[in-house]
């Protein structure tokens, strides 16, 4: 095993190991009985309600696969790149390392299409940038609209967090400037990025903002089963566990997303709604993922075979 294997399988087992901790430390004040009754006390319309917002940011994060690949001026239909980015991010997000995971599916599902491996790096990238400037949006509305809790957690004043906000919202307003004014690469040092067109960097913030509402929105379904809760105060909750969860590389997030919401709004926290909005974003798409992973895999399996006996018998045709 190469050095860089283990330092990456040792960087593993130290997030599982910071997971089991923390998710030890949230479940060890209720009992068995307590946490299934939480769970049951949510009710049937809120659970799928949070259901449609969970399924609505998935189909957002399919727009930022489509973006990126209007942006490299290929062409691919819609369907398609949901698809794929369904089940690559629904995989990638329980599995850690979002990033690599689900840039492993999106090549094998855009190489059979026709993208090349750099198309594909350029996609990941594209992604990336475009979760980065939603996070950093929302986030610094959050801080704007909500600055207690955040403070509280950051042990900053109100004033000072307004402030960060303000400066966070700087970044999406840079990021669209620059694309409307240079046409062309960004020179940074060694380093050139190429930006896209004023258009797609707008979209991105767009789109990136909303998908991060669509989860904060989930997530609100599920801590308003326990009390009078702001949107606002559950988007800080989530906006401080999703960058929690960026930092530590934690597989699914486990246990750093209940550490983190249990801290921003400890009353309405309830384990119910965090192990119902776990169910509702993680584990119900992860079980669908799967599934559309198998079936994938086995109709392009057989079309192969189809392909390969067709131009088997063309061969000996043409003999």
């Amino acid at each position: 095993m190469s050095l860089k294997s283990m330092i990456w399988n040792g960087l593993l087992v130290a997030a599982l190991c910071l997971a089991v901790f923390l998710l030890y430390r949230i479940f060890q004040q209720y009992s068995l009985d307590q946490i299934v009754q939480s769970v049951r006390s949510i009710p049937l319309s809120s659970f799928c309600t949070a259901l449609l917002f969970a399924a609505a940011s998935y189909l957002c994060l399919g727009c930022f696969d489509l973006l990126a690949i209007r942006s490299l001026g290929k062409s691919l239909p819609y369907p398609k790149i949901a698809l794929a980015s369904f089940i690559s991010l629904s995989l990638g997000h329980n599995i850690g390392f979002a990033g690599l995971s689900s840039g492993a599916f999106r090549y094998r599902f855009y190489s059979r299409w026709g993208l090349t491996t750099e198309d594909v790096a350029k996609i990941i990238l594209f992604c990336g940038v475009t979760v980065g400037l939603g996070l950093i949006t929302l986030g610094g509305l959050a801080l704007i609209v909500n600055p207690g809790d955040a403070g509280r957690l950051l042990r900053l004043d109100p004033a000072s967090v307004r402030i960060f906000g303000l400066l966070a919202l700087v970044v999406p307003v840079v990021y669209a400037g620059l694309a409307f004014f240079i046409r062309g690469k960004l020179r940074l040092w060694r380093w050139s990025f190429q930006l896209p067109r004023f258009r797609i960097a707008v979209a991105q913030v767009g789109i990136g903002t909303l998908n991060f509402m669509l989860v904060s929105a989930c997530l609100h379904q599920m801590l308003s089963a326990f009390g009078d809760v702001a949107f606002f105060r559950s988007v800080t909750a989530y906006v401080l566990a999703n960058s929690a969860i960026l930092a530590t590389h934690v597989p699914g997030g486990l246990g750093v997303l209940e550490a983190t919401v249990s801290y921003a709004v400890p009353k309405q926290a309830s384990i119910g709604a965090l192990i119902a909005f776990r169910c509702a974003y993680f584990l119900i798409p992860l079980a669908l993922g799967t599934t559309l992973l198998i079936v994938t895999e086995i109709v392009f399996r057989r079309s192969r075979g189809a392909d390969e006996q067709a131009d088997e018998g063309a061969e000996a045709q043409s003999v």
